[in-house]
């Protein structure tokens, strides 16, 4: 195993979601280390991402489409094969939240709907690009979970559901797929900066309370796309190639612990530097 090993030369990568946000983090990443990118999404600001990969010399294409929806998921494949030859990686990211909601407000119609793409879609993702990924010998596909997807208190209810779904269906896909070669693994990131969460963190900023944004993990932050990206890029590689059907949290830590009332920051600060005494 060397740094080689993250290396996607060679390879063509489809990533949903990429207008923005993990998505777009991922197709600038994806390709600076070598695949040709179809990035799709349903904003039309994902030429923009594509854009930025060809300025940095990188190859790459961007469709418009609802990756919930089964012709579009079927054109994305196809646009892969006749633009770039086949398909070694597909990173299902696109979701969306259906609303900051109380559980009773929720309707069928919001739950249905954020099923339909956090949910279906990437289930029409693996079923859409298993038989082009075969074709090559096998592949990597990643799917973004979440940490509200391994339980209560990161998200909305329909939300958590829908993510909760996306775990056991890289489970479901990874047994589906025995002996193929094709690994299916997902990221659970913890709260990170992008359009989606643009609400919260705007609040926090207008409010002064920017300090507090990540206070409950352990590393006392948000994170940024580009580290889940890197997540997405390292299953998707050879240097996770003994890694499947695993859903792997990227949250500085959130997930490790139940829930508690945070440490007072002086108290902690009070904590680290005793231990640095005993150490020093």
């Amino acid at each position: 195993m060397s740094a080689r090993d993250l290396s996607l030369e060679g390879k063509v990568a489809l990533i949903t979601g990429a207008a923005s946000g993990i998505g777009r983090a991922a197709a600038i990443m994806f390709a600076e280390a070598g695949a040709k990118v179809v990035a799709a999404d349903r904003a039309e600001d994902v030429a923009e991402t594509i854009e930025t990969v060809r300025r940095a010399g990188g190859e790459g294409v961007a469709l418009t489409l609802d990756a919930g929806e089964e012709a579009d998921v079927i054109r994305a494949v196809e646009t892969a094969v006749s633009e770039f030859g086949g398909l070694d990686v597909v990173f299902a990211n696109a979701g969306i939240t259906g609303g900051l909601r109380n559980f009773f407000e929720g309707t069928p119609e919001v739950w249905a709907e954020v099923l339909r793409v956090n949910l279906i879609g990437p289930f029409l993702a693996i079923k859409h690009a298993v038989p082009e990924l075969l074709k090559r010998g096998g592949g990597s596909i990643v799917c973004t979970a979440s940490v509200a997807g391994l339980r209560s208190g990161a998200g909305p209810a329909q939300y958590s559901a829908s993510k909760a779904g996306v775990i056991n269906l890289v489970q479901t896909a990874c047994q589906s797929l025995a002996g193929s070669g094709i690994r299916v693994n997902a990221v659970c990131p913890g709260l990170t900066e992008t359009g989606m969460t643009k609400p919260a963190y705007d609040m926090a900023r207008a409010a002064g309370k920017e300090h507090k944004i990540g206070q409950l993990n352990p590393l006392r932050r948000g994170g940024q796309a580009e580290e889940i990206a890197a997540t997405a890029l390292f299953l998707a590689s050879d240097a996770a190639s003994y890694i499947n059907g695993q859903a792997i949290a990227v949250d500085g830590g959130l997930s490790s612990s139940h829930p508690l009332s945070p440490m007072d920051s002086k108290a902690a600060d009070a904590l680290v530097a005793s231990l640095k005494e005993t150490t020093s």
